[in-house]
């Protein structure tokens, strides 16, 4: 998969458009967490380092109706990139029209810009996540360069990322896309091996095509979490009153009989009689008991798991192994975190969502090699699948 950098430019003089992740959380405004800004730094860096004029722009959260523009402005957003870059930013509060464009064109090599969220858009007939054409063509028309670094959308063709690249404008990718591409991409295409995928979370079919594209890709496929009963179910195994996609049991037989000795399925687990962390909690082996429901993975699955990651040279992590934010079935999921931590000269990958938050939060950021900032694009990519917003990148 190789693509055209930000380094394959030249920025000089340029007006350098540079869609963004800016999808951060806010509270009453308030920005209470800036990981994804603070990701963006070295792209924008690079831009003003060296003499373009970055123009940014990012979606935030969904926005169908006017009412859903409150507290969605990327206003604070470019106040936090201020005092992050140490400089100012120009805040324009629209995503097209004279406003923008004057500013555009006042800008100077080296000032950076930030217009309103792009799913402003979608309030009148879905502009922006519906890639109109029109749209796109617009914002091409604002740069010069278009550097895409907003991996959290690749796998959607928006007008901010497909449209943008389709009009002809040459489109690279940032430094935060380069380094999805090279770890999750080529986890999937070009391992190191022993190569072992890690997936957990509650349900199988969010991981079905995850499953089924790493059977003849992976050395080891661990199972964990809330679908793991979907599976005990398949085997014939008591489940109590364990989640289960019924409805996904018949595929969960046909993925154990495909793979064989591959996938590796928890042998106990830490029960309870409640979605609860204030309840008494149990540990048993095989089996469910009636009355109760399985939140984790059990000690002995920690052990055997961590006997399956050993002498790995590359893992991918999808997936918290238990109810991780309730410290009674955190357990499974640290455990995990501490045996992947541990691997010597290994490549370790977390793709997103639920996983690179547990990882986030419980500590264990800084001990792995790369942590997705994109959920359902590491997922996609997992799959197989090909991202429109990758595919609209040139390539070398």
């Amino acid at each position: 998969m190789a693509k055209k950098t930000i380094k394959d430019v030249d920025l000089k003089d340029k007006k350098v458009l540079v869609r963004v992740d800016f999808n951060v959380p806010l509270k009453d405004g308030v920005i209470t967490n800036d990981n994804r800004i603070v990701a963006a730094l070295p792209t924008i860096k690079y831009v003003i380092d060296n003499g373009g004029k970055a123009i940014l722009f990012s979606h935030l959260g969904r926005v169908k109706t006017e009412e859903d523009k409150a507290g969605k402005s990327l206003k604070p957003v470019a106040e936090r990139l201020g005092e992050l870059l140490g400089k100012p930013v120009t805040f324009v509060p629209e995503t097209r029209g004279a406003e923008l464009e004057t500013a555009v064109n006042n800008m100077k090599d080296g000032d950076v810009l930030v217009f309103e969220n792009t799913r402003f858009e979608d309030i009148d007939g879905k502009k922006e996540s519906g890639n109109d054409a029109e749209l796109g063509k617009y914002w091409a028309s604002l740069g010069d360069v278009f550097v895409n670094d907003a991996f959290g959308t690749a796998h959607r063709a928006h007008a901010s990322n497909v449209g943008i690249a389709s009009t002809g404008i040459p489109t690279v990718a940032g430094f935060l896309m380069e380094k999805e591409i090279k770890f999750v991409g080529e986890a999937v295409t070009a391992p190191k091996r022993p190569f072992v995928a890690i997936l957990g979370g509650a349900k199988v079919s969010d991981k079905i095509g995850v499953i089924e594209n790493l059977i003849s890709k992976a050395d080891k496929i661990l199972i964990g979490g809330g679908m793991t009963y979907t599976f005990y179910k398949a085997k014939g195994m008591n489940i109590g009153n364990s989640l289960v996609e019924e409805d996904k049991v018949a595929l969960a037989k046909e993925l154990i009989e495909k793979a064989g000795d591959k996938l590796i399925l928890p042998i106990d687990s830490i029960t309870a009689a409640e979605f609860s962390n204030d309840v008494p909690t149990e540990e048993h082996s095989g089996d469910v008991p009636d009355g109760q429901m399985g939140l984790d993975i059990g000690p002995e699955t920690i052990a055997l798991f961590a006997q399956a990651l050993e002498g790995a040279k590359t893992v991918v992590w999808n997936g918290p192994m238990g109810v991780f934010e309730m410290s009674n079935f955190a357990k499974g999921t640290i455990g995990v975190c501490e045996a992947i931590a541990n691997l010597a000269d290994a490549t370790t990958i977390i793709g997103g969502g639920d996983s690179a938050a547990a990882a986030i939060q419980l500590g264990f950021a800084d001990k792995f090699t790369h942590i997705s900032t994109g959920g359902g694009a590491s997922l996609e990519l997992l799959e197989g699948k090909e991202l429109p917003g990758l595919a609209a990148i040139n390539d070398k």
